[in-house]
């Protein structure tokens, strides 16, 4: 289902082609692509934040999406792999995006994890709070 690249650039290459599904899975649930990739730079205490793909929702929601791809799920799988400290790397990015936004929609954070051919999307994976 998926082409994970060759060994070297293997890496890039997963993440790449699992952002790609990631997008077309959530696009076929009806969900609206606003950014993809969404950086923000480190500020004096803080470090980089990164959010994969910001879509809206049917009802208006915002959906920051974190997408994790692993070749297979050992390891504890790509879900496991948002960390508590990945959370908070999300968490302020998202904020900085609401900036924008003078009175924010609702929001939410979801996974999209694939492990191998499987892809399981989380909704509301986490808060912010």
């Amino acid at each position: 289902m998926f082409n994970w690249g060759s060994r070297s650039g293997a890496r890039a290459a997963t993440g790449t082609a699992g952002e790609d599904a990631a997008l077309a899975h959530l696009q076929r649930a009806g969900l609206k692509l606003l950014e993809r990739n969404y950086r923000v730079a480190a500020g004096p205490s803080r470090r980089a934040g990164e959010v994969d793909l910001i879509l809206r929702d049917r009802d208006g929601t915002l959906v920051f999406v974190e997408v994790r791809a692993r070749a297979d799920a050992s390891h504890g799988g790509a879900a496991a792999s948002v960390t508590a400290r990945k959370q908070r790397s999300l968490i302020y990015a998202a904020r900085h995006y609401l900036l924008r936004h003078a009175s924010p929609p609702p929001c939410r954070f979801d996974v999209v994890a694939i492990d191998g051919a499987e892809l399981t999307w989380l909704q509301g994976a986490f808060d912010a709070g």
